[in-house]
């Protein structure tokens, strides 16, 4: 019997599961593509395993978006994403940070990718993370836009304050030499006086 190319045999799926333990799957795409982009994307400072292996975290939506989603997956749709992993049974774990988990998604233990299934999600028990991710990396994107023009204003203001400072600084040199001379004359009109008097 042909196969076609690049698509999975059924056939060899089911013989693969009967002959292995029950639990044994056809590994879903979504769940390698994941698992490859975490291990191999080399972007750490975008995503990573957490400390102990045992979930990762997705520390810039928006770089994760724009950069790794379409390598892995075609789309940059960061909630599409997120969404996928509620499917597969993904928790979010953390609520100051993205950062996600499942027993079975582990740090090198890419053979338990098998024993994840999909599951349907049902809109009543749409997690209430995805409602706030929905817009999130939109919601950065304009964080970071208005952190660039505040720091740019920030540099500005030090660049008056330096010429502010610079400017009395001036000031002072100046009226410190002007007391010097002052003090100078007064302290020798004295002893001209004092001169003139004992004469």
């Amino acid at each position: 019997m042909k196969m076609e190319k690049g698509g999975a045999d059924p056939d060899r799926c089911s013989q693969s599961s009967s002959s292995h333990s029950p639990r044994s799957r056809c590994l879903a795409p979504f769940l390698t593509k994941t698992y490859d982009l975490i291990e191999g994307s080399g972007a750490n400072h975008i995503v990573s395993w957490n400390d102990e292996g045992s979930g990762f975290i997705v520390w810039s939506p928006v770089e994760f978006s724009q950069f790794l989603l379409p390598r892995y997956f075609k789309h940059c749709n960061f909630s599409s994403f997120i969404r996928q992993l509620n499917t597969y049974g993904f928790k979010k774990s953390a609520s100051n940070r993205w950062e996600f988990q499942h027993e079975k998604f582990r740090k090198g233990e890419r053979h338990l990718l098998g024993e994840i299934t999909r599951r349907k999600c049902l809109p009543s028990v749409y997690p209430s993370f995805l409602k706030a991710c929905e817009r999130r990396p939109e919601a950065e994107a304009i964080d970071i836009d208005s952190l660039v023009e505040e720091n740019k204003n920030l540099q500005k203001e030090n660049s008056e304050l330096q010429l502010q400072i610079a400017h009395f600084k001036a000031l002072e040199v100046e009226l410190l030499d002007w007391l010097s001379h002052y003090m100078g004359g007064t302290s020798s009109n004295h002893q001209g006086q004092r001169v003139c008097r004992s004469l």
